[in-house]
């Protein structure tokens, strides 16, 4: 029996919250505005999710330590605990959240934004079943009053679990919270929280697991220990995986980038990308890329080599979020009080962990390629090796939605 190739690609997302010194009342957003119909908010948001997978990308490998560092994160997932954040914010703290996410706060409420990551959430988990998995929690200390609508809302919209803890435990709760990350990350997060501040009221956390299966998968056989060329005078040996196979494919001339579609058997794919230049890629690259990419890339055989890697990567995103301009949740300008009326809160920290592993196939059946018309030796073959560094993108092919997206920079790190 086949077992074809396996890509997976865990993320979570946390955000935890505090008490802040003062008591408050509430101050109201604008969620009275209503939009027609909820496909039209779905397309809001889905399309202001992926342009904020691209900001963040270019924030993140702005920062002093990400230079010579791989990438690797799940912008739905970070678009998902802020928005599930945002229900219970007011005031600047809820435009400065919508805002930063990239929702125009005059043709979307939070209604409307709810009801689109609830049909989100609906697609993405009917899509794969066991290999997949994508939701929330939110643990909240046991003294903690957290208002109803609050939590009612990230039940329904944002698939969150609600489990209750004692945070002046912070050995046994971290235990909780590590053990319930591990438990839907299939074990490739077991350590998200190192420690936890006795304050802490409550965790809200946002997990998303893909397990996806190469729809042609690599022969292992033919994986051979090559080099990588991590800069002009670094290079480290990796095991080069490689196919001759039929594949979608495009050449952008306009930023001198090879781009490859590596479909899984389902309605995922992943999106390679090899530029003779990095900084020239990164510094354009935005959904209308992706667009246009998939629009006009066109079959045919290339010679692929492919390096197999696992890499893991962890984010704390304060000052990332506060570039964006998500900066009153940090501080004591924080209006938190759609969470709860009777203390002042404040965010500690927006933490993210990402683990990417890329492999080959166990078994051979995938041989079954280029029923050749013309002869063999009169084929030019062209070779597409990723020997340098290459962007990665985890997308649905219908919805273009980005799952993941990151740059490897080198694979044996």
């Amino acid at each position: 029996m086949m077992h074809a190739a396996v890509g997976v690609w865990i993320l979570s997302a946390v955000i935890c919250v505090g008490r802040g010194d003062h008591h408050f009342g509430h101050s109201q957003g604008d969620h009275d505005t209503a939009l027609d119909g909820s496909a039209t908010s779905f397309s809001l948001v889905s399309s202001a999710n992926k342009e904020f997978a691209f900001r963040l990308y270019s924030k993140l490998a702005a920062h002093a330590d990400s230079v010579g560092k791989n990438i690797f994160f799940s912008p739905v997932s970070v678009s998902h605990a802020l928005a599930a954040l945002s229900v219970g914010a007011r005031g600047e703290t809820h435009r400065q959240l919508f805002s930063g996410l990239g929702f125009n706060n005059s043709l979307l409420t939070q209604t409307d934004v709810d009801q689109a990551f609830h049909m989100l959430f609906g697609a993405s988990n009917n899509e794969s079943q066991q290999d997949s998995n994508q939701g929330s929690a939110v643990f909240m200390d046991q003294h903690f009053k957290v208002q109803f609508e609050f939590l009612e809302t990230l039940k329904q919209s944002y698939s969150a679990d609600a489990l209750v803890v004692d945070f002046t435990n912070a050995t046994d709760s971290a235990n909780t919270i590590n053990k319930y990350v591990a438990e839907k990350t299939n074990g490739k997060i077991d350590k998200l929280v190192e420690s936890l501040d006795p304050s802490t009221v409550m965790y809200l956390l946002s997990y998303i697991y893909y397990k996806g299966k190469w729809a042609t998968p690599f022969d292992a056989k033919r994986t051979k220990e090559d080099t990588f060329m991590v800069d002009d005078s670094t290079e480290v040996p990796v095991q080069m995986m490689n196919m001759e196979e039929r594949l979608d494919t495009y050449y952008d001339q306009g930023i001198n980038t090879s781009v490859l579609n590596l479909p899984f058997n389902s309605t995922y794919s992943m999106l390679l990308m090899l530029p003779d230049d990095m900084a020239t890629l990164e510094n354009v690259i935005c959904p209308g890329h992706v667009t246009k990419w998939l629009k006009w890339m066109k079959p045919r055989k290339y010679n692929i080599y492919l390096p197999k890697f696992s890499i893991k990567t962890s984010y704390r995103l304060n000052d990332v979020m506060t570039e964006m301009g998500m900066t009153d949740m940090f501080g004591d300008r924080a209006d938190l009080s759609g969470i709860s009326e009777g203390q002042k809160l404040v965010v500690s920290d927006v933490v993210h962990q990402a683990t990417l592993d890329v492999d080959e196939a166990g078994a051979t059946a995938a041989a079954v390629t280029g029923i050749g018309i013309t002869p063999l030796s009169f084929q030019r073959v062209p070779v597409l090796k990723f020997n340098h560094p290459f962007m990665v993108a985890i997308i649905e092919r219908n919805t273009k939605n980005i799952l993941f997206l990151g740059k490897i920079i080198n694979p044996n790190i």
